[in-house]
């Protein structure tokens, strides 16, 4: 049965609409929201539930599905519909927004995307083409053209750029489609400038299309901004095809979109705020973390009829969300499906009966303020200015308070110069990982230069990671994933986090935070875990948390290290953990084949390892760092040694030694068995 488009009533006060839409494995009712099954998988929930729930259509993550299992695979199991036993009608993205998040560590060109895999690291070209041969040998029922996703802030000559390869990938898209009863949608493009947007939908209108999305929002913009694009771009957009609104999905956002037109939803928000505790009822949202809930006998939302409603109380939801019993996300997750999937119900309802617009406006008034006040702050936080970004360094689209609880949140999410989210401490007046991103950083200098995976693929004792500067969890996280995703058995892994304030932590785990660094529901479930309560187990990975001072906690830990991730602010910002005291804390924690490596390559840093009893070496490069550093207690273990050239520069150095270093301190660097 080919696709096909059947419009129904219109709201006559709103541009609201019914419709439906049939494909070759069922009908899906319009408005519709898509729950989200990223790997072939709605997080925790069962296809038998999603049905129960009334969900009529799920969709996945082309580019995650590539990288594993592989689409081959899918297809050789029957299609994604078999493999994940789903019935019902599936639609795939192009993997073009996954790009996007990538811009640190991917080059686009017309040919399409190159980047590295994050199961493998293996070269992956993502063309228009394979984006079509993936999403066919998946078996989906509605793809999406591959695009080329800007944040919608961008500079304007720069989303016209992406807009034209953008209308080019689309008609090679169409081109590359084999079988005509997958639905093909185009991609809107032009960030927030009217006349692009209008220029993107008049020439993919123009062609066999088969419905319209509108992509590149809710990347920097406002609400006002955001919705001011979809009213302007759904009215240019034909009646007889859907319109779906792309990665939008709180509830109010929905309520908005439908009135202006719009068909189509998607969304990760029911399911990854579940495993954060966090419900969405008729009233607002519910913090299942917070005490007030822990002797509360009244159910969850007295105006929801799912399973969880009738069956338990706050007070139970809340014990096990705080024990992180995964009963606990589950139910929530059954909760809040509902909640998105019965809106959707009642919102065709509403406009079968022409009164959209005033059942829109009292669901919006009976919500909590925080989920659709125009200042986008976090629930529970109260509303502050955003400081002014300098440097390489602009934007802000999350802030939190840190640790001190003063009005000015000390911690913001900032976009850096090659365009990757990371995390900027106000006070200290750094970025982590400031120039190409967390991701990539943590990957190259920490897990692929420590070759942590090879090392856990050996047999063995389980091996301990000491992460000094957890910072927002990148490093201790990108080598969580390594333990997780590792193929063979090989050893368990424990890490051990050392620091003073969880505000970074804290913005990185929050909703805005997660979704503008890229956290995976598995990794953001690990690192709430570890802030509400200092530790999170798996099978294979025990991670806790050491707060306080570092040289006053570091001592006190009874382990032998094999590896060390030193990565604390700068020698300017944080002094003391740049000393030959810290290092020589470290290293009296190593063992006797442990290494540590750094991003820091000043002569003072150096001399601190060498004077700590560490050998030290080149590290590898970094983004723009030619070189970064690597400090080992067996030789053997150093790719490129410091040498003699290096000790002829230290003698010469205006800065040589740190401030703690010994007066003989050039003559202890010289006695060195590295140099001898």
């Amino acid at each position: 049965m080919p696709f096909a488009y059947q419009p129904g009533p219109r709201d006559a006060a709103t541009r609201a609409r019914r419709g439906a839409f049939t494909t070759p494995h069922g009908r899906v009712e319009t408005p519709a929201f898509m729950s989200v099954g990223t790997r072939a998988s709605v997080t925790g929930m069962t296809p038998e539930e999603l049905h129960a729930l009334g969900a009529e259509i799920i969709l996945g993550n082309t580019y995650h599905l590539l990288l594993r299992p592989g689409p081959e695979l899918v297809r050789d199991m029957g299609g994604l519909h078999r493999f994940m036993r789903w019935p019902g009608p599936i639609l795939t993205d192009s993997g073009g927004f996954q790009i996007f998040s990538l811009s640190h560590d991917r080059v686009i060109s017309e040919e399409g995307a190159r980047f590295r895999s994050y199961v493998d690291c293996s070269a992956q070209l993502l063309s228009p083409e394979r984006s079509i041969e993936v999403q066919t040998a998946l078996g989906s029922d509605v793809m999406m053209v591959l695009d080329v996703c800007l944040p919608s802030t961008a500079e304007p000559s720069a989303i016209r750029e992406a807009m034209g390869r953008t209308h080019r990938w689309a008609l090679r898209s169409l081109a590359a489609r084999t079988n005509p009863e997958q639905a093909l949608f185009a991609i809107v493009q032009g960030g927030l400038v009217p006349e692009l947007r209008a220029e993107s939908a008049r020439f993919l209108t123009q062609h066999a299309f088969d419905g319209f999305a509108i992509g590149g929002l809710a990347v920097g913009d406002t609400r006002a901004e955001r919705f001011d694009v979809v009213g302007r771009t759904a009215e240019l957009l034909p009646d007889e095809r859907p319109r779906y609104l792309m990665g939008v999905g709180t509830p109010p956002d929905i309520l908005e979109a439908i009135g202006h037109g719009v068909d189509m939803f998607d969304c990760v928000l029911p399911t990854t705020m579940a495993w954060q505790g966090t419900a969405f009822t008729s009233t607002g949202r519910v913090r299942l973390t917070r005490g007030e809930h822990r002797t509360s006998q009244a159910p969850l939302d007295a105006a929801c009829g799912c399973s969880t409603c009738r069956g338990y109380t706050r007070g139970y939801l809340h014990h096990l969300v705080k024990c992180r019993e995964p009963l606990g996300p589950r139910l929530l997750s059954v909760h809040n499906l509902h909640h998105y999937l019965d809106l959707m119900r009642e919102a065709r309802a509403a406009i079968e009966a022409g009164s959209y617009a005033a059942f829109a406006k009292a669901k919006l008034d009976e919500l909590d303020r925080h989920e659709h006040d125009a200042s986008r702050r976090p629930p529970g936080r109260k509303a502050t200015v955003s400081p002014t970004q300098s440097g390489d360094t602009t934007g802000t689209a999350a802030a939190v308070e840190g640790a001190t609880g003063t009005a000015a949140p000390r911690f913001e999410i900032v976009t850096t110069s090659l365009g990757a989210a990371a995390v900027r401490d106000a006070r200290a007046g750094e970025v982590m990982h400031p120039v190409i991103g967390p991701d990539v950083e943590s990957e190259r200098l920490y897990v692929a230069q420590s070759r942590l995976r090879e090392r856990l693929a050996a047999p063995g004792p389980r091996l301990v990671l000491l992460d000094v500067g957890l910072g927002a969890a990148s490093n201790a996280l990108a080598a969580l994933r390594a333990a997780e995703t590792l193929a063979a058995p090989g050893r368990g892994l424990e890490i051990v986090s050392f620091e003073q304030d969880l505000g970074a932590l804290a913005l990185a785990t929050s909703e805005d935070g997660a979704a503008r660094l890229g956290l995976d529901p598995d990794s953001l479930s690990a690192a709430l875990a570890l802030l509400s309560s200092g530790r999170h187990e798996s099978p294979r990975v025990v991670w806790r948390l050491v707060q306080g001072d570092l040289l006053a906690t570091l001592p006190r830990e009874e382990v032998r290290a094999d590896v060390v991730f030193w990565d604390p602010f700068s020698p300017k910002a944080n002094p003391s953990l740049w000393t030959w005291a810290a290092f020589a804390a470290a290293r009296a924690r190593c063992g006797d084949a442990a290494t540590l490596y750094t991003y820091s390559t000043a002569t003072a840093t150096r001399a601190a390892l060498l004077l700590a009893g560490f050998h030290v070496g080149q590290g590898d490069p970094s983004g723009p760092k030619e070189q970064t550093t690597a400090a080992a207690t067996d030789p053997a273990l150093l790719a490129r040694p410091l040498d003699a050239r290096w000790l002829a520069r230290l003698e010469r150095s205006s800065a040589p030694f740190p401030d703690d270093a010994p007066p003989d301190a050039l003559e202890r660097i010289r006695a060195h068995p590295q140099f001898r």
